[in-house]
């Protein structure tokens, strides 16, 4: 039996001799309720203490069957509750030691700050991809939903050396600091930067001049949600086709159209052809709309003959199978 189940059927089991032993008392000694239930209890602890008025007979039968029947059921609710407590803590112990063996095996994954409103909606994006992450909380409620939505998760204060290191941030790929005040994620910041100096830090910024701060603690970029959200309703209003398409390519659960960004590796065919020579737009009918070279140079519209070095970037725009052909020519894995 679940030990749930076990547990609360012990328990209606000593309530219902409780409520048997102070009925028996009342019907047969004639006694106020009160005493039927003291009687009944110190008769179940069986403490040595004497008896609230002197049993006739009967009651002294009664007595002994229900002390018989009694210390068996308490014994058992008393297991129940052991059970319950080991099997419980036990489960608790295992569960956490293999959630730190998995975070432990992690390499170039991502570390999310804060599991609020925009930290969920941003494991929900990476769990899409998917892209290996782990998030940093510790607020008790957002910990058992964490662990209600199976992501993997380190309860602590991200601000302290010892819970990021415990989120694995020297193999980590980059850090997303998500928390409400603008002052934890210019610390969680500092201390990311200090603890993995090649790390790219996004930070979230609240109020108007957090930015600054967060790029002299060390934040790669630092992006304002009140801002964009602004910037997106005043663009729905005023280009709402240029918003329509926007969200039409971007969405994570579109997959019939996509933007997409594809590293060109040293090894790949496509590194040093021209557009025009990869193939990429007539047999794959993929958009290039962009190339951002390895010093940082974007090319928005490249023209034809814009040759494709190794390590660039190509921002892309296509369907999803043929966006997958082309990470796996970019990754130097076809030839």
């Amino acid at each position: 039996m679940d030990p749930v189940r076990h547990l609360r059927f012990s328990i209606a089991a000593l309530v219902t001799v409780i409520a048997f032993g102070t009925l028996g008392y009342a019907m047969i000694e004639d006694w106020q309720a009160f005493d039927a239930l003291y009687m009944t209890i110190i008769t179940l602890a069986t403490v040595g203490f004497r008896e609230v008025h002197e049993l006739s007979p009967e009651g002294k039968i009664f007595t002994i069957v229900l002390i018989i029947s009694g210390t068996g059921i308490i014994a058992y609710t008393l297991s129940s509750l052991i059970q319950f407590t080991l099997e419980g803590q036990l489960r608790k112990i295992l569960g956490r030691k293999k959630l730190e063996s998995r975070i432990g095996k992690l390499r170039d994954h991502y570390i999310i700050c804060g599991y609020g409103r925009i930290g969920h909606l941003i494991c929900r994006e990476f769990q899409s991809r998917p892209t290996p992450f782990v998030v940093v909380e510790q607020n008790p409620n957002h910990i058992e939903r964490l662990g209600r939505e199976g992501y993997m998760y380190v309860e602590g204060d991200a601000t302290d050396d010892e819970t990021l290191q415990a989120a694995g941030i020297e193999h980590a790929k980059g850090l997303i600091t998500a928390v409400t005040s603008d002052t934890d994620n210019v610390y969680i910041t500092l201390t990311a930067r200090g603890l993995n100096p090649k790390l790219f830090i996004l930070a979230r910024a609240g109020e108007e001049g957090a930015e600054k701060k967060l790029m002299r603690a060390g934040a790669s970029k630092v992006i304002s949600p009140y801002t964009i959200g602004a910037s997106r309703m005043a663009q729905a209003i005023l280009r709402p086709s240029v918003v329509d398409f926007i969200e039409l390519a971007t969405a994570s659960e579109h997959l019939a159209l996509q933007i997409e960004e594809i590293r060109i590796a040293a090894d790949s065919v496509l590194a040093g052809k021209s557009l025009i020579n990869s193939g990429i737009r007539q047999s794959m009918g993929i958009i290039i709309v962009g190339i951002k070279e390895s010093d940082g140079k974007m090319t928005f519209n490249p023209p034809p003959e814009k040759n494709i070095e190794p390590n660039s970037v190509l921002i892309i725009l296509g369907e999803r199978p043929a966006i997958s052909q082309l990470e796996k020519i970019a990754g130097g894995s076809q030839s």
